[in-house]
């Protein structure tokens, strides 16, 4: 786990950046990583809690590098966009 937190997780698809590592959800029975945990952000400098945070099974991850970590996660809204493209460009 200490060589996976603080890296940052990087979208392949479209370079969005979540943040960082901050926890991992483990099988402790077969002894293996599930998920990777990426706390949401600050609002006001912490006084109003955090955002959301993300979570990232563990199938999604496609390459771990020395400071990044990237994954294939396609967002609701970009399937939506290409869907679209895709019509319009077949009429």
């Amino acid at each position: 786990m200490t060589e996976l937190r603080y890296k940052e997780v990087i979208n392949m698809a479209d370079g969005h950046r979540y943040g960082y590592v901050g926890d991992a959800e483990l099988d402790l029975e077969q002894g293996r990583v599930t998920a990777l945990i990426v706390p949401g952000r600050l609002r006001l400098f912490g006084l109003l809690g955090r955002e959301e945070g993300e979570r990232f099974p563990w199938e999604s991850v496609r390459r771990i590098g020395e400071d990044i970590i990237l994954v294939e996660r396609e967002e609701p809204g970009a399937a939506r966009l290409r869907r679209r493209r895709d019509r319009e460009g077949e009429g």
